[in-house]
C-alpha cells in the first residue's frame, strides 16, 4: 500500500504572504539588518543555548561566564562534578537539570567526534542535516538546534523561534492557536523563500522577537500603535472588528 500524500495546504500563499509582509513592516520599524548578538564557536553557542532555555537573557549570559570562569575547557565541564558545574550556572534556571544535561551532551559528543569536543563540521552539512544531527543529542531541540546553527560563528540560515517570535506569529495567524513553539519551528520557516542567508533569517527572527517584546505584549498588547493590526486578527477582534484570516 502507497504511503498516504500530504494534505494540501490551501492557504499556504496567503500565510507565506502575510509573512513577507510581516517581514518587511517590522524590519523597517526596527532598524534591520540586525547586528548579530554572538560571536561565539558553536560548541559554546550550544551550551549558552542550553542555558538559556526559560531564562533572562540577562541571567543566562551570567551562567555562561560563570561556567567559563570555573572551567578552561569544555573537556573540564564534562569530568568535574556535577554539583560544581550546577553552582557555576546557577544564576541560569533549573541548574539542577542543565548541568547533567550538559554534561550530557559533552560526553555524547566525545564519544561521536572521538573526543574532538567542536562543531565546525557542521559549516559542511545541509542545514536540514545539521538540525538532525543536532536533535539527536540528549536535550537538543528545535530552538537549540537553531540558535546553534544560527547565532554561532557558523551563521547558518536556520530559524529559532522563541516566546516572543510565537506569540506574534500566532497572533497574526500565521500558525494555528494550538500550534507549540517546538512544532511551529518547522512550519514558519517553511513559509520562508527557500534562498535566504543567515542575515535575512535572522532579521525575520529578531524583528518578530521585537515586536513580541515592545508592542504585541503576553498581556494587554499594544494593538493601537501596532503597524501589523490591519493585518492582524486578533488585533481586530481585541478592538472589536472582525478580520478573517484563516489560521493554519
Amino acid at each position: 500500500m502507497s504511503a498516504a500524500l500530504p494534505t494540501p495546504d490551501p492557504d499556504f500563499p496567503h500565510r507565506q504572504a502575510l509573512a513577507m509582509l510581516a517581514h518587511e513592516r517590522l524590519c523597517q520599524l526596527y532598524g534591520a539588518p540586525f547586528r548579530f548578538f554572538s560571536v561565539k564557536d558553536p560548541m559554546s553557542e550550544l551550551v549558552s543555548a542550553v542555558l538559556s532555555h526559560r531564562t533572562r537573557n540577562q541571567d543566562s549570559h551570567r551562567a555562561y561566564q560563570q561556567l567559563r570562569a570555573r572551567f578552561a575547557t569544555w573537556p573540564e565541564v564534562r569530568d568535574a562534578p556535577t554539583a560544581e558545574v550546577e553552582e557555576a550556572i546557577s544564576p541560569c534556571t533549573w541548574p539542577e537539570q542543565k548541568a547533567p544535561r550538559i554534561q550530557a551532551i559533552l560526553r555524547e559528543l566525545t564519544e561521536r567526534l572521538d573526543g574532538q569536543l567542536t562543531l565546525e563540521f557542521l559549516a559542511d552539512l545541509p542545514v536540514p542535516e545539521a538540525r538532525a544531527w543536532l536533535e539527536t543529542l540528549p536535550g537538543v531541540g528545535p530552538k537549540t538546534s537553531a540558535a546553534t546553527l544560527l547565532f554561532s560563528t557558523l551563521r547558518r540560515p536556520a530559524m529559532p523561534v522563541d516566546s516572543h517570535h510565537h506569540r506574534v506569529a500566532q497572533r497574526l495567524g500565521l500558525i494555528g492557536p494550538k500550534v507549540g513553539t517546538e512544532a511551529s519551528h518547522a512550519l514558519l520557516e517553511a513559509l520562508l523563500p527557500p534562498g535566504w542567508d543567515a542575515q535575512q533569517v535572522y532579521d525575520h527572527h529578531e524583528a518578530l522577537m521585537f515586536h513580541g517584546q515592545k508592542c504585541c505584549y503576553h498581556r494587554s498588547p499594544a494593538c493601537g500603535r501596532c503597524v501589523l493590526l490591519d493585518v492582524c486578527p486578533t488585533g481586530q477582534q481585541l478592538r472589536g472588528n472582525t478580520l478573517v484570516v484563516p489560521a493554519a
